[in-house]
């Protein structure tokens, strides 16, 4: 083990445009960031292309990346990740897919002409899209397709001696008529609209809809994908590494990477997750023999697909007052050498509400070496730096330069 540790920060989805409410700015340059901005002036900060020309824009490609992966040879899709972290049992002629719980209108049309609302169905909790997921799975499992219970609206199917096919991403299609987005794979559309007959009236959604909830309705299958092979992260970079997240997606990376994975009690992946208790797993993690720890935080990426500015700006603080203030503090107390990346995986822009493959910001800081600097901490003083990283999958060498 080294006695230098290494951090990422990932706030994911964090990057953006300038927002006209905002007068002009991302939501990562109108707010209120004093931890960033207080490193920042010491840190070297530039732009990265985490995600490779003809790939598209998705968590799990930018993640790989940013974790020193090229997903142009390790990705094999989302979904499988997302399997290995929930445990499931995959064999080489299996395809994965996730399969969201999501909200769909309820207007008496036919299936095809709803709408969809909500790709998160409200950001559901645990308990009551697995109890959602158990009654879809009672009526709709056979020995080709089974469900697997994941995080939230997050779950998984397996299709035994299946194809990856194309499906949409739900978080792409949001506010549009389904009909165009439902699978040509007579299967899946068939089990998404079985799905709805299941959960339109499920107990658990006439009580949503009483408090005032976006029901969880329907089945929407999507980022398939065969069996992941990645290779030791410890073998590759010489760091014992632990991932410290709330969403399956980068659990199962770490997993597949031979990582260690932390269990946080109360992260769900929304605004309001347990981010104490990540900085805490994270600091845990680097007194024992870890090395190199990541912080993925899921909430800016959530208010991105919800097209919220407030909640997207209050992410980013929370992200900046409850997790990079507390932890820095803490690392610096204790006289601990360190090199800390902030960045996102991608932008997931409040205009668009879903992802975009444009470069992001990154910001590098040594706690042994810092460097004079006059730049603030986003997407417009980062490019005009002059720095760039051009292959995603390279910048965690900057990290571990020195």
């Amino acid at each position: 083990m080294s006695e230098r540790k290494y951090i990422v920060v990932l706030g994911d989805g964090m990057a953006d445009e300038p927002v006209a409410e905002l007068g002009d700015k991302t939501p990562l340059a109108y707010a209120d960031t004093p931890a960033m901005d207080g490193i920042c002036k010491k840190s070297e900060i530039g732009m990265v292309q985490t995600i490779p020309d003809g790939m598209k824009p998705g968590s799990d490609t930018a993640n790989l990346a940013v974790l020193g992966y090229d997903p142009k040879i390790y990705y094999s899709g989302r979904s499988p990740l997302e399997a290995l972290s929930i445990g499931v049992p995959m064999k080489d002629t299996d395809v994965a897919f996730r399969c969201n719980i999501v909200t769909i209108s309820e207007d008496d049309v036919p299936f095809e002409k709803k709408t969809i609302i909500d790709h998160s169905s409200g950001e559901i909790s645990t308990e009551e899209s697995t109890v959602l997921l158990e009654a879809v799975k009672a009526q709709l499992q056979n020995e080709s397709f089974r469900f697997y219970a994941g995080t939230s609206y997050r779950h998984c199917l397996i299709w035994n001696q299946g194809r990856v096919i194309e499906l949409s991403q739900p978080h792409d299609v949001l506010g549009q008529v389904i009909g165009p987005h439902l699978p040509e794979n007579e299967n899946f559309r068939c089990m998404m609209e079985r799905s709805y007959d299941i959960l339109v009236n499920h107990p658990i959604n006439i009580e949503r809809k009483k408090k005032g909830l976006r029901p969880a309705n329907c089945c929407w299958f999507w980022g398939a994908g065969t069996k992941p092979a990645l290779s030791s992260f410890e073998e590759k970079t010489g760091r014992k590494g632990m991932m410290v997240s709330a969403v399956d997606l980068l659990k199962g990376i770490a997993v597949g990477a031979g990582m260690g994975a932390a269990q946080v009690e109360g992260a769900n992946g929304g605004l309001h997750t347990n981010y104490e208790g990540k900085v805490q797993a994270a600091l845990e993690a680097l007194k024992q023999d870890y090395d190199f720890v990541y912080i993925h935080v899921e909430a800016p990426d959530e208010m991105g697909h919800q097209g919220s500015v407030e909640k997207k700006v209050q992410a980013i603080e929370y992200l900046d007052k409850r997790v990079i203030g507390p932890l820095t503090k803490k690392l610096d107390a204790d006289g601990i050498s360190y090199r800390l990346l902030v960045m996102p995986d991608h932008p997931t822009p409040i205009r668009v509400r879903t992802h975009t493959a444009q470069p992001v910001p990154y910001l590098l800081y040594d706690s042994d070496f810092p460097v004079a600097g006059t730049l603030s901490y986003n997407e417009k003083e980062a490019a005009g730096s002059g720095n760039f990283v051009s292959a995603g999958h390279k910048i965690i060498d900057k990290l571990f330069e020195k």
